[in-house]
């Protein structure tokens, strides 16, 4: 798809109640609308629930880290040998560790709104619908309705959790990424059927709760769009701590009662657990937006096909985050907001996403990667050398008994550039982005050299990068 000339800037005059209407306020509407804001533009956002925030602050990102930040000290406070014969280690249940994502959750979404506020941007809260390609009804909880004009329009709904319709998901033992917040009971034993990223994220965080767990992945392997180093580390790491993970699994019925559920496989295995989380795929959320009204169709998977602009086929319709599919990131889609605001505030854009697009996995431990993994490096015959640094010889992973994981860094044989940064292990989702502003610097300031002429503060587990420089190098023929 390319862009239309005949952008929203060139549109014949007519009187319209706002600049822009953002449908959606998770970080995709809120990078677009704080954005179109700052170009002077008159913005309202629409927003169906009854605070700000979306579905990354309220049900995914947000709550999902939260739970697993609170597990991973609790798994901390075991181990360390300070409290193992001074104190009896606390037994958390699921519901002391959502008030404290609940806490973080208000806070949020308080801090989102303020934005809003001190922008003028006016905030509609009611279910949005197109009338016409300029034109959207708001439907509020009460049943009022409010019609609103723009010359622009971005569709930023985000996605929901995939549902089958096989599964009684009204069911008290059956939940999905959104329900499972609202879990009342203590389970001693989960399903989860799923082993993407948000699969193995709560499986984590019921293993670390010391409940026992049954991950069934519908694929041969965990996570096959990391690096397979990265994602056999997971693998083993998951089944020392005894999840069991079942691979190439599809299911079969899910069978419940007020006990429990059975879920029973294709294979003919059948499993039995106090609940199930079901974590496979999501779906975007277009359904209720009439996009027949304007021309508009979205795929099997509600998702939108959008131009490098985020415009649609409809030329004054845009579309950012979840709803357009990959990389359904929050950190990307906000970024998709603000280039799209961009793109309508001056007619077009020069700035595009980034390629390398950081990936933190929030398991315990946490993954994170940019750039090439060493399948694909070799796939394309680039020649390539592997320095590592294992957490376990650092001094500062010692000290905070976080010596489980390692660093990997890929860099080109011959000009030394850094193709790809991998980590597995305890704040890999920060310790990732130090490889990464290296790895975007033009020309020869991409080189893994310089993580060897630079001084870090001693201990950090930034000293890692040095570590694995220094190992990659001395693997080089000379």
């Amino acid at each position: 798809m390319t862009k239309s000339k005949d952008t929203p800037s060139e549109q014949p005059s007519q009187s319209f109640q706002y600049d822009a209407i953002i449908i959606g306020t998770g970080p995709g509407g809120e990078g677009a609308a704080m954005n179109l804001s700052k170009s002077q533009r008159k913005v309202a956002v629409i927003e169906k629930q009854t605070s700000v925030g979306g579905g990354c602050v309220h049900w995914g990102t947000i709550p999902s880290k939260a739970l697993r930040h609170s597990v991973s000290r609790l798994i901390e406070y075991k181990a360390n040998p300070l409290y193992r014969f001074t104190e009896r280690p606390k037994r958390l249940t699921f519901q002391d560790i959502l008030n404290h994502a609940s806490d973080v959750i208000g806070k949020q979404s308080s801090l989102r709104s303020s934005f809003y506020d001190r922008n003028r941007i006016h905030l509609y809260q009611g279910e949005a619908s197109f009338v016409d390609a300029n034109t959207v009804r708001v439907t509020h909880l009460d049943g009022s309705q409010d019609v609103l004009t723009a010359k622009t329009i971005v569709i930023a709904t985000g996605s929901r959790p995939y549902r089958p319709p096989e599964i009684d998901f009204d069911h008290s033992r059956v939940y999905d990424s959104d329900t499972i917040l609202g879990l009342e009971h203590n389970p001693q034993r989960v399903i989860v059927y799923g082993a993407g990223v948000i699969g193995c994220e709560y499986a984590s965080i019921f293993k670390g709760l010391g409940a026992k767990v049954d991950l069934i992945n519908t694929r041969d392997r965990l996570l096959s769009f990391m690096d397979d180093e990265i994602s056999d580390a997971l693998s083993y790491h998951f089944w020392n701590s005894g999840i069991v993970i079942r691979h190439n699994e599809e299911f079969a019925k899910v069978e419940t009662s007020d006990k429990g559920v059975i879920l029973h496989l294709q294979s003919g295995k059948k499993v039995k657990a106090d609940c199930i989380l079901w974590a496979n795929g999501r779906t975007g959320n277009t359904d209720s937006l009439n996009l027949g009204a304007v021309g508009l169709k979205a795929d099997s998977r509600g998702q939108l096909r959008v131009n490098e602009y985020y415009q649609t086929q409809v030329d004054n319709i845009y579309a950012v985050g979840d709803v357009i599919g990959y990389p359904s990131l929050a950190s990307a889609a906000f970024d998709q907001g603000r280039i799209a605001a961009n793109a309508i505030a001056n007619g077009q854009c020069d700035e595009r996403l980034i390629t390398d697009i950081p990936t933190g996995i929030y398991t315990i431990p946490e993954m994170s990667s940019v750039g090439k993994t060493e399948q694909e490096l070799t796939a394309a015959k680039i020649p390539y050398e592997v320095g590592r640094a294992q957490f376990k010889h650092l001094a500062r992973a010692q000290i905070a008994s976080t010596e489980v994981g390692s660093l990997k860094i890929l860099f080109h044989s011959k000009t030394k550039e850094i193709l790809g940064i991998h980590c597995f292990g305890e704040r890999a989702s920060e310790i990732v982005h130090i490889g990464q502003a290296i790895m975007e610097q033009k020309g020869e300031g991409n080189n893994v050299e310089y993580f060897v002429n630079t001084t870090f503060n001693y201990p950090t587990m930034a000293e890692a990068y040095r570590v694995a420089a220094l190992n990659g190098l001395n693997r080089l023929c000379d």
